[in-house]
């Protein structure tokens, strides 16, 4: 089968990389990037542990082929934060306990950065339907949604105490 040359910026990087046809993007991300974060949890894109956001959208990256994000700006887990300074959304799942094993934990944060993105104000009810895309088996969601709550609130009072 015909390789590919693709190009696309991940966390802020070009990268180019070569890849066939039918190759799914999260093993492009992880098996010739290094792109780690996003796993394979259902491989039908039930479980959300792939998703990763392309071009301002969530994605699960394992029902989509790596030559349809030629030309991509993607981000994963990894492009939110280090772990000398975690991106607030990190902080607030470590600091309420909004993880467990972790499996699901940078889809989960992935999805909760581009919701809190789209709706910087969002109630219980609106994070728990935004969310609802990705399956935690351990926590029972009560932790995670307080730490989205808990973001999105540090967030506004960071932008308002900069105004």
């Amino acid at each position: 089968m015909t390789k590919h040359i693709l190009k696309m910026t991940v966390n802020g990087e070009t990268h180019e990389v070569l890849a066939e046809p039918r190759e799914l993007l999260v093993y492009v991300l992880r098996e010739k990037m290094g792109m780690k974060g996003a796993h394979v949890g259902c491989d039908t894109s039930h479980c959300g542990a792939c998703t990763v956001e392309i071009d301002g959208k969530s994605v699960k990256s394992c029902t989509m082929f790596a030559v349809q994000a030629q030309g991509a700006n993607i981000t994963t887990i990894e492009g939110l934060g280090s772990p000398d300074g975690l991106h607030v959304l990190q902080q607030s799942f470590k600091e309420h306990h909004g993880l467990q094993c972790g499996y699901c934990t940078p889809g989960m944060i992935t999805r909760a950065h581009r919701l809190l993105q789209e709706n910087p104000n969002p109630t219980e009810a609106e994070v728990r339907f935004g969310i609802s895309g990705n399956i935690c088996r351990c926590t029972g969601y009560q932790n995670i949604v307080k730490a989205i709550l808990s973001a999105a609130a540090e967030i506004n009072a960071a932008k308002e105490a900069a105004q």
